[in-house]
């Protein structure tokens, strides 16, 4: 008889917290009247089960990188959204062309200093989710807004540091680490 009754005192104190907090937590339930029945509607958030990362040290590197680098990808989608809307609404070339100019000077200026401090898996991490934000790879991204000559000459170097910029996201099979990490980092259990 004890053990119901702490059972119902404790159902009782978790509801009115959820209560209390507007529904937000892991669960939150509502009350639906059908026919003159209530009938409670329990809404239960996602839960996420993936399998162990056999490689623990890389695991721990990656989930350092993605919460380095995963704000600057949103940052970088939303930037371009701007950019694109702006660029359709100039009327001429020449206009454009010095739009992108100054905005490609107002990353550089922003986000030099970041990118300097990055290591070279953050990097790796940056391309991939820049391509999983925006769906442009990197070079894509270059060869729209700078030129083929400069995505060309971009490329180039990135190959000669082991990068490819024409890498895409992969969130199936090689980039499925990262897609559980960002899913992870989005819940906000990291």
């Amino acid at each position: 008889m004890k053990k119901w009754l702490l059972l119902l005192t404790t159902l009782f104190i978790a509801l009115s917290e959820a209560k209390a907090q507007g529904g937000q937590g892991f669960w939150h339930q509502e009350w639906a009247v059908e026919k003159g029945d209530s009938i409670p509607l329990v809404h239960v958030l996602p839960v996420y089960v993936f399998s162990r990362p056999v490689d623990l040290r890389r695991y721990r590197k990656l989930v350092d990188a993605v919460k380095k680098v995963y704000p600057l990808a949103k940052v970088a989608k939303a930037k371009m959204a701007v950019m694109e809307e702006e660029l359709c609404r100039l009327p001429t070339k020449k206009a454009q062309k010095a739009y992108i100019k100054k905005v490609y000077h107002e990353i550089m200026d922003e986000y030099t200093p970041v990118a300097k401090r990055m290591t070279r898996t953050q990097g790796r991490v940056l391309l991939k989710l820049i391509d999983r934000e925006t769906e442009y790879t990197a070079y894509e991204i270059l060869k729209e807004f700078r030129g083929g000559f400069v995505a060309g000459f971009w490329q180039g170097i990135s190959r000669v540091f082991g990068h490819n910029l024409k890498s895409e996201y992969d969130k199936a099979n090689e980039d499925k680490m990262i897609e559980q990490i960002v899913i992870y980092y989005e819940a906000g259990l990291l």
